[in-house]
């Protein structure tokens, strides 16, 4: 079995929160404008973290690589989905909180 990049799965973390706060919070069933570019934002940061292999969560980050405008929009995101995430996404939300205790 393959392992999984930290860079991967901090991806697949963002992209499965964004996904569950415009569908549950927003009610839209695809994407809307505004989450997609959201999103393209956080994977191209995460594709830019100068830790790599080595990278905490995003919260732990000495650096602050968001503009204060996806800042303040990826914080709304996560304090909707992340308690949620618990309970829709299980196994996604232990390993990040496992990733925040590594």
């Amino acid at each position: 079995m393959k392992k999984v990049s930290r860079i991967e799965q901090e991806k697949q973390t963002v992209r499965q929160m964004i996904h569950f706060y415009c569908r549950h919070k927003e009610g839209n069933k695809e994407l809307c404008a505004a989450c997609s570019e959201l999103l393209e934002y956080a994977l191209a940061r995460l594709s830019k973290c100068p830790f790599g292999e080595e990278k905490k969560t995003c919260r732990l980050c000495k650096i602050h690589c968001y503009s204060p405008k996806m800042k303040e929009r990826i914080c709304e995101v996560m304090r909707y989905a992340g308690p949620r995430m618990m309970i829709y996404h299980p196994i996604t939300a232990l390993k990040h909180l496992w990733r925040e205790l590594d």
